[in-house]
């Protein structure tokens, strides 16, 4: 092996180190569905790592026919209601933002088989500055209803972008009770 071909395998073989550092997903997971459940909905916080904000803009996977960004909303009737977030989800530089029932979400449309309890599936996210990451989600009722828990106790149920000081902004209304 030369000289060239050996840097060349090293640096390929230390991208996807580099390509991952800038965000971190840890504890993606989503519920057990039904048998004939077409739809399930995948949760878990963003941290931003590096100096640039980045944004949320596509995920691929097998699990489902469509993979689609979501959040709910409150119309003006008080009516809760789930809808596609085209542009992605902005992340701050140096910040989490997550991802939890009743707020922003990864929506699976079309499974293409039913999420049983442990099941472990993959997505792919892609982001608009920097490289995909790929994420490990596991299908785990108690961890989903953990989620949700720890997002209740910050009062909100939609977004929650925390800074690099550990402040948080938050934006939403009440929850109606239901996931997103």
């Amino acid at each position: 092996m030369t000289l060239k071909t050996t840097f060349l395998a090293a640096a390929f073989a230390v991208l996807p180190a580099f390509a991952s550092a800038h965000m971190e997903i840890e504890h993606a997971v989503a519920r057990v569905t039904s048998p004939l459940a077409q739809t399930a909905a995948v949760y878990f916080p963003i941290r931003n790592h590096s100096d640039d904000e980045d944004r949320l803009v596509r995920i691929e996977g097998d699990v489902a026919d469509r993979i689609e960004i979501h959040t709910n909303i409150q119309d003006d009737n008080g009516v809760m209601r789930m809808v596609e977030l085209e542009d992605g989800i902005s992340i701050v530089s140096g910040g989490t933002h997550l991802l939890a029932p009743g707020g922003d979400h990864i929506m699976l449309l079309g499974l293409t088989e039913p999420l049983e309890q442990g099941d472990v599936f993959e997505l792919l996210l892609f982001f608009d500055v920097y490289f995909p990451v790929t994420v490990q989600v596991t299908v785990d009722n108690a961890a989903v209803n953990e989620l949700a828990a720890e997002a209740a106790e910050g009062g909100m149920d939609m977004d929650m972008d925390m800074d690099a000081e550990g402040e948080m902004d938050m934006e939403g209304g009440q929850s109606d009770g239901t996931d997103g």
